[in-house]
Parts: C-alpha cells; structure tokens; sequence
C-alpha cells in the first residue's frame, strides 16, 4: 500500500546548487531522490517546504514523497542516512495523511541568518555566516526589523528574475542577539518572496553601519522599489530553521 512519508532534514548546502534538481549539476533534492532510488528502486517526487539557493543550508528543511516500499516509514531516516554524504542528515522520518504536501500546507517558516561581525573573520565560520569586519549598531538593526513585522507588499524585498502570483506576506516576528561575536539574526513569516530574507538582512546591515536610514524599509514597502533598500546578503549565512504545519 503506497505511503506518504514526511522527512526532516538538516544540510549543509556548500556543495550543491540548491535544492531543486537540475541538469548535470549536484542538487540536495537529486542526492535524496537517488539515496531513495538505492533503496527501494523506485524514482519519486520529493516535494519540499521551499527551495533553497546555492550555498544556503537547512537545519529543519521539511519535504515528503509517496513510496510503495515496506521500509518502516520512521526506520527511513537511518536507511537513507547509510546511504547518503554526511552533509545531509535526514533527521526524522514519519509516516503522515495521504494528502499532506510540503509546500502547500506549510504555515510558517523560520530563517536564521548568522553574520561574523569581527575584525579578522574565522575560517572555522567563513562557509556559515557573512564575514561584516565594521562596527554595527545593534539597537539600530533591531529597530529596522522591527518595522518589518505584520503583513506587507514585500515586492522591494525580491530579486527581479522571480515570478510570483502575489508579493503579500506576514512576518510574524523578528530578533536579533549577539553571542560573541555571532549576530544571529532570525526572521518568522507565512512564506518569503526570492532572496527576500537575503535583502531583508543586506539591507538592516547597510542601517546599523550608517549607510541608510531605517526610513527607507517603509519606502521600499510603499514605493515597491528594490533600489530604495541594501545589497543582497550572501547566501552562506542563511539557514533554513524551522517549518511549520
């Protein structure tokens, strides 16, 4: 009897070009797919919570594909996890409702940024976070999030070469801590428009060091101009936290 199997999985997305599946280049959604094939022969779908960029990483990327094989659906983490390079974890499987879909019944998402904000940058860090060797205004950043928070035309906030039916989203919270010299920057939302966190971050970096004012957050959003906000943040200091159902 065929089954629909849920899978919780951590990445780190340094050497692959993203997560969806594309010709002759390594993808997180290939590997698995493959990893899947090994074992039980049979090619499938795996659909996931959203897709991820080139360099990006999951702590809790959600994805699940139908399967007619006897494998106990919660002994599947460790059979694929035998199978698959230890850049790619598979922590927990699960059998769940016939009908359940990744990425259409998600209803937050969690996106933890990490950025290096230290003179000298840390090569133990340098494929996990944005190396920022200036001073940043702490307050100034928080503010900026702040203002980011409820629902919005984000179209400012999405890189041009992205096609969506509509660019209204809700962020439900923001933060920003600093442990040592880790800012760690976390952003909740019912879903995110094409490198949107990315620019979100870019653009609260360029405030806390004085190159913008938090003023240009609200004309971005009223305007629906991606020039009125900061550079996009690159992608090795994004990760994919946590879904939800």
């Amino acid at each position: 009897m065929m089954k629909n199997i849920k899978l919780t999985i951590s990445y780190d997305g340094t050497n692959y070009h993203g997560w969806q599946k594309q010709n002759s280049v390594l993808t997180i959604q290939s590997v698995i797919e493959d990893a899947i094939y090994k074992l039980t022969g049979e090619n499938v779908d795996l659909i996931a919570s959203g897709r991820t960029d080139s360099n990006v990483h999951a702590i809790g990327q959600i994805a699940n594909f139908k399967t007619n094989s006897k494998i106990f659906p919660e002994k599947f983490f460790a059979a694929l996890n035998s199978v698959l390079s230890e850049d790619i974890r598979i922590v927990k499987s699960e059998e769940v409702d016939f009908d359940f879909n990744s990425r259409f019944d998600a209803k937050k998402k969690t996106y933890l940024y990490q950025i290096y904000n230290a003179r000298i940058s840390d090569p133990f860090y340098r494929m996990f976070s944005w190396h920022i060797p200036y001073a940043l205004n702490f307050s100034l950043m928080d503010e900026a999030l702040k203002v980011l928070e409820g629902e919005y035309d984000f179209k400012a906030f999405m890189s041009s070469n992205s096609s969506v039916k509509s660019t209204i989203r809700t962020i439900y919270s923001t933060s920003i801590k600093k442990e040592n010299d880790i800012i760690k920057i976390e952003i909740t939302g019912n879903g995110f428009l094409y490198n949107m966190v990315r620019i979100i971050v870019g653009t609260i970096v360029e405030i806390g060091s004085g190159k913008r004012d938090i003023a240009c957050i609200k004309e971005a959003i009223e305007l629906g101009q991606r020039n009125s906000l900061g550079r996009t943040a690159q992608p090795q200091g994004l990760f994919l936290k946590e879904v939800k159902y």
